[in-house]
C-alpha cells in the first residue's frame, strides 16, 4: 500500500511540473550604452538600443527520487537564441557539473543524485550563453535557484524523551499530568507534512492526550497508588494530519501516582500482652507496637499517645522517629502486691491529616496493651518514712532514741533484722536492736560537740541479708543548760586619777555554749568577795550586759595601780548556773581631754616594736653568722674536693707505650727504662706494708688510704716482685668493692696453640730439653745482629758435647 501511495505522489508531481512549463515566463534584461556589455560585442557597436534577455522556467526538483535516468529540472534559454546552435549554455555554482547537468545546444538541466530537503532545502547556480565561435558572452550572467520539493519521507520523532511524569493519586478527571512534543523535519510551509497529531496507543483507560498540544491528562478519578503506583502510556504522533497516508513516530510515557494520605493507621492486632519484673525502675522499656499506613513517606508518620487514666498514670508513650513505633515505658513504680496486671489502651493517629480525605474515615486506630507484672524478691521497706527523731545531750547511755520499722512488702512476709551502717557512725555513739529497730544512745551525748547526727539504717531479711534497704536517718541533739555564762573576753578596763564619780569604765557581755529555746537571759552582780568595794559599782542593763562606773573622786597610781574587780553572771536555767568573772582595772594618766598617757603596767608603756638600732644591731649579727657558715661549707668543699682529686687517680695517665721494637737483643738504647723504674718507690711501699698493726698499714689499713700518690722508685739490688703482685691484689680488690668505677682493665689469656698442627714446633725451650741433634751452627752466618744467639746456641750445644763425652 506504501509503495502504490508513493507512485500516486510521484504521478501528482510530475503533472505539477508541467503545468508549471506550460505557464513558464520570461526574463529578460536590458543592457543600456557601451560599457554595459562585453567589449567588441557587434550587438553594442551600433548606435541604437539592443534588448536581450533570459528566458527559461521556475526550476523545482522532487527530492528522494528513485528513478534510473536523470530526472529534468527545467531549460534555460536566450531569446536570441535562433536554434542553429550558435550558442553555448553553461552553468556554474552549487552542485553544477556533479549533482546538475546542462545541455549546452538546448539548456536542458537534469539531476543526476537523488536530493533531500532536510538536507538542503535549494541550491543557487550562474547560467551563462557564450557564442560558440567567439566564446564570447551573448547575455549578461544570470544567478537562478533550483528548489527542492519537499514530500513526506520524514515521520514525528520524540526528542525529549524518554518521558517520566506524576500525578497525585485520585486526582479529578482531566487533571494534567505533563505534555508531549514530537518534531517532523519536512517542510511545514508545504502541504501537511509536518502537521503532527497526538493519540494514545496503550493506557488510553487511565490517561488521554490533546491531539494538538499533546498534553496527558488523566482519564479517571480513582488512581489509588497502593493498587498500582506507575502505568506506562504509549503516544503517538502522526504527520499529514492524521491522514491516510502520514507517518507516525511513538515513545513510552512513564506515569507516577504519588501517593497522598488516603489511609489511616491500622494496628494488625487489637491487643498485645507484655511482662515486666516490678523492680524496675522509672524509665524502663516495656515493648514496641506498631501501627501500620499503607501510606509512604511523611503520610506514615503518626503519634501514640495513652487515653485511659490508669494508663497516664503508670505509664507513659513515646514515638520512635525512626521506626514510627510506640515505646512503652514505665512511669511510676509497680508493686506486684498492689496490682498484678495493668491495662493500657494506646491510640495511634496520623501526625499529617490532609483535610481533603477526611471524609473517607477517621485517621486514627486503638489497641489494647495488658502489661503484667512480675513477682521479684524485694527487699524490706521502711514504714513511715519519717528521717528526723531527737534525743535530750544529758540521755543516759542506753536510752531509746526512737524505733524503727520496715516490713517485707512480699507475700511471703520474711521477719526483718535491723543494723546501723558503721561507715556513718564510725565512733558508735548509737546502737540499734536487731530484731525491733529501737535506737539507743552508745556514748555519751554533747550537743556542744555535735548538734546532730547522720546515720544509715540497714533492713534485711531474716534469712536472706543480700535483700537490704537503706534509710538515713537525721538525729537531732536537744539542748540542756549544762554550760555556766562566762565572760566574752579577759576585760581590762582604765580609770584615769581624776576620774569623778559615776563614770563609764567598762561595759560587760558574756557568752554562753547553751542555746535555750526561749533564748538567753543572764544577770549581772557583783560577786559577794567584792560586797566591801566602795571604788566601782556594777549596774546591769536588762539587755545582757552590764556597766561598770566609779564611786569615788579620783584615784592615786602611788597608793594602788591595779584593780580586780570580782562579777558574778547567772543565766535563766533550768536550773540556773553561774560563774565568777574579773575584771583588771589600771589606775593610768590621763591629759585635760581624758586620753590615757601612761600606766604603770608594762602592758601599757612597752612598745611592741623595737627601735631602729636595735633591728640594725640584730641584722648584723645575723649577716654574720651566715657568711661565717657560707666560709666554712666553702673551705669543706676544698678540702673534699682535693682529696677526690687524689683517690680518683686514673692508673692509665701513668701507662707509657713502646711502639718501636728496637734492633734486637743487642741493642740497649732503643729506650730508656728510667722512665718506668723512677715512676714509683716501691721500697717505701714494701717497707709500710712490713708495719704491724691496722693504725700502720697492716692487714687492717683502710683501702681508701692506698688511693695516694706512691713513693718514687729507688734503685735496690735485691728487688722483691710481690710488691707488684699485693698492689695489684689490692687495687683488684679496690675495684671490685667499687660499683661505680667502669672496667678500665682488661685481662685475657693466650694459653692455647692449637692442635695437630702439620708443621713442628719451633721452640728454643723444646728443643733444649729434647735433646735435639740439631745444628745451629748456622745461625752464624745470619749476621752480627744474631751473633748472640748463634754464640748462645752454639755454645750450649758444644757444653752439651763436652758432658756427653
Amino acid at each position: 500500500m506504501a509503495k502504490g501511495l508513493q507512485g500516486c505522489l510521484w504521478a501528482m508531481l510530475l503533472l505539477f511540473c508541467a503545468i508549471q512549463e506550460l505557464g513558464s515566463w520570461a526574463m529578460h534584461t536590458a543592457v543600456e550604452g557601451p560599457g554595459l556589455g562585453e567589449p567588441g560585442d557587434p550587438a553594442l557597436l551600433a548606435s541604437g538600443r539592443v534588448k536581450r534577455g533570459w528566458v527559461w522556467n521556475q526550476f523545482f526538483v522532487v527530492e528522494e527520487y528513485t528513478g534510473t535516468e536523470p530526472l529534468y529540472v527545467g531549460k534555460i534559454h536566450s531569446d536570441s537564441d535562433e536554434g542553429d546552435g550558435s550558442i553555448k549554455y553553461t552553468i556554474s555554482g552549487e552542485g553544477a557539473g556533479t549533482i546538475f547537468l546542462i545541455d549546452e545546444i538546448t539548456g536542458d538541466i537534469h539531476a543526476t543524485e537523488r536530493l533531500d530537503r532536510e538536507q538542503k532545502t535549494f541550491y543557487t547556480l550562474r547560467a551563462q550563453a557564450r557564442d560558440r565561435q567567439t566564446d564570447q558572452l551573448l547575455e549578461p550572467e544570470s544567478e537562478f535557484i533550483i528548489k527542492v520539493q519537499d514530500i513526506n519521507d520524514s515521520e514525528p520523532r520524540f526528542l525529549e524523551g524518554p518521558y517520566i511524569g506524576s500525578v497525585a493519586e485520585l486526582s479529578p478527571i482531566g487533571t494534567s499530568v505533563m505534555q508531549v512534543m514530537a518534531s517532523d523535519a519536512d517542510d511545514p510551509t508545504y502541504g501537511s507534512s509536518a502537521r503532527v497529531v497526538y493519540s494514545v496507543l496503550e493506557g488510553e483507560q487511565h490517561f488521554t492526550v490533546d491531539s494538538k498540544t499533546g498534553v496527558i491528562r488523566t482519564a479517571v478519578a480513582d488512581l489509588d497508588r497502593e493498587t498500582q503506583d506507575r502505568y506506562e502510556v504509549v503516544i503517538r504522533a502522526t504527520d499529514m494530519a492524521g491522514q491516510l497516508g502520514g507517518l507516525s513516530g511513538s515513545t513510552t510515557v512513564t506515569i507516577v501516582v504519588t501517593d497522598v494520605n488516603d489511609n489511616p493507621p491500622r494496628f494488625p492486632q487489637k491487643m498485645y500482652q507484655f511482662s515486666i519484673v516490678e523492680t524496675a525502675p522509672v524509665g524502663t522499656a516495656i515493648g514496641r507496637v506498631k501501627a501500620e499506613d499503607s501510606d509512604v513517606g511523611e503520610n506514615t508518620d503518626m503519634t501514640y499517645q495513652v487515653k485511659d487514666e490508669e494508663g497516664v498514670e503508670m505509664f507513659k508513650v513515646t514515638t520512635d522517629s525512626n521506626t514510627q513505633e510506640a515505646v512503652i515505658t514505665v512511669q511510676k513504680p509497680l508493686d506486684y502486691e498492689s496490682k498484678k496486671v495493668h491495662t493500657v489502651v494506646v491510640e495511634a493517629l496520623n501526625k499529617f491529616v490532609d483535610p481533603r480525605f477526611v471524609d473517607l474515615g477517621t485517621f486514627r486506630d486503638q489497641t489494647i496493651v495488658r502489661v503484667s507484672v512480675l513477682d521479684v524478691d524485694e527487699p524490706p521497706e521502711f514504714r513511715p518514712p519519717s528521717n528526723l527523731m531527737e534525743v535530750q545531750e544529758d540521755a543516759h547511755v542506753g536510752s531509746v532514741v526512737g524505733v524503727v520499722t520496715a516490713l517485707d512488702p512480699d507475700t511471703a512476709n520474711h521477719p526483718v533484722r535491723y543494723a546501723i551502717d558503721r561507715s556513718t557512725d564510725a565512733e558508735r555513739i548509737f546502737d540499734i536492736d536487731a530484731k525491733t529497730g529501737a535506737i539507743v544512745t552508745g556514748k555519751v551525748l554533747d550537743r556542744e560537740t555535735a548538734g546532730w547526727h547522720n546515720i544509715t539504717v540497714l533492713a534485711m531479711e531474716a534469712d536472706n541479708h543480700s535483700q537490704v534497704s537503706r534509710a538515713s536517718l537525721r538525729i537531732r541533739i536537744l539542748d540542756v543548760n549544762d554550760n555556766p555564762p562566762e565572760l566574752a573576753t579577759p576585760y581590762e578596763a582604765a580609770v584615769c586619777e581624776d576620774a569623778k564619780p559615776g563614770q563609764l569604765i567598762q561595759t560587760i557581755s558574756v557568752v554562753d555554749r547553751d542555746e535555750p529555746q526561749s533564748g538567753h537571759r543572764f544577770y549581772f552582780t557583783l560577786a559577794p568577795e567584792a560586797t566591801n568595794n566602795h571604788h566601782f559599782s556594777l549596774l546591769d542593763i536588762q539587755d545582757n550586759t552590764a556597766a561598770v562606773h566609779t564611786q569615788r573622786v579620783g584615784f592615786n597610781r602611788q597608793e594602788q595601780d591595779v584593780y580586780l574587780l570580782p562579777i558574778l553572771v547567772v543565766d535563766s536555767g533550768p536550773p540556773a548556773l553561774s560563774s565568777t568573772g574579773t575584771l583588771t582595772i589600771r589606775v593610768c594618766g590621763c591629759d585635760s581631754n581624758g586620753a590615757i598617757q601612761s600606766c604603770n603596767s608594762t602592758a601599757y608603756v612597752v612598745s611592741a616594736t623595737l627601735s631602729p638600732g636595735a633591728l640594725i644591731a640584730l641584722l648584723v649579727c645575723v649577716l654574720i653568722l651566715v657568711v661565717l657558715v657560707l666560709l666554712i661549707l666553702t673551705l669543706k668543699r676544698h678540702h673534699k674536693s682535693h682529696l677526690t682529686s687524689e683517690d680518683d687517680e686514673d692508673m692509665r695517665d701513668n701507662v707509657i707505650k713502646y711502639n718501636d721494637e728496637g734492633g734486637g737483643e743487642q741493642d740497649t738504647e732503643a729506650y730508656d727504662m728510667s722512665a718506668l723504674r723512677s715512676l714509683y718507690d716501691f721500697s717505701e711501699i714494701k717497707a709500710g706494708d712490713g708495719g704491724g698493726g691496722p693504725g700502720e698499714g697492716g692487714p687492717g689499713r683502710n683501702p681508701a688510704s692506698e688511693l695516694h700518690a706512691l713513693p718514687q722508685w729507688v734503685q735496690s739490688p735485691d728487688l722483691d716482685f710481690s710488691v707488684f703482685r699485693d698492689y695489684i691484689c689490692r687495687k683488684v680488690e679496690q675495684a671490685d668493692e667499687d660499683l661505680s668505677v667502669p672496667p678500665y682493665d682488661s685481662f685475657q689469656t693466650y694459653a692455647f696453640e692449637g692442635s695437630d698442627s702439620p708443621v713442628p714446633s719451633l721452640s728454643s725451650i723444646n728443643t733444649w730439653s729434647s735433646g735435639s741433634e740439631q745444628d745451629f751452627s748456622y745461625l752464624g752466618g745470619w749476621g752480627p745482629r744474631f751473633r748472640q744467639l748463634a754464640a748462645l746456641y752454639a755454645g750450649r750445644r758444644g757444653d752439651e758435647d763436652g758432658e756427653e763425652s
